[in-house]
């Protein structure tokens, strides 16, 4: 009986550890995300040069509201930059403020290491004076 215990006790721990290493595998760039407030520094829609076949399940769509985001921290001056395919970014200009969540490649990932794919608008607002 007690083997059977301290089995059932090494099982749990190892579905415990397996759950938190595939949440961290999974989800990396939402828990690592960084939330950036300040000013848009540059958003550029990013123009593919092929012709637009429009179907269901193509990723066509995605690729035509694809946007280059530049954000300048208004708390360290940093200028974070990010590619996105948010179409909320269409109506952002350089210039506006903007509350933006960043999200990383993972360091797995290792020639993207340390750079963003993702910028999802949050708040898009008039910078104060």
């Amino acid at each position: 009986m007690a083997a059977i215990m301290k089995f059932l006790k090494a099982l749990v721990v190892l579905v415990i550890v397996g759950g938190i290493c595939y949440a961290l595998v999974e989800y990396y760039s939402v828990i690592f995300s960084k939330t950036i407030n300040g000013q848009i520094t540059a958003v550029e829609r990013v123009e593919i040069p092929v012709a637009l076949i429009s179907r269901a399940n193509s990723d066509i769509n995605e690729k035509v509201f694809s946007f280059a985001i530049g954000i300048k921290d208004e708390k360290t001056g940093e200028i974070y930059t990010a590619s996105s395919e948010d179409r909320q970014w269409a109506v952002a200009q350089k210039g506006q403020c903007a509350e933006a969540v960043f999200l990383p490649y993972p360091p797995w990932k290792f020639t993207k290491k340390d750079t963003y794919f993702g910028a999802r608008l949050v708040r898009l607002f008039d910078c104060p004076k």
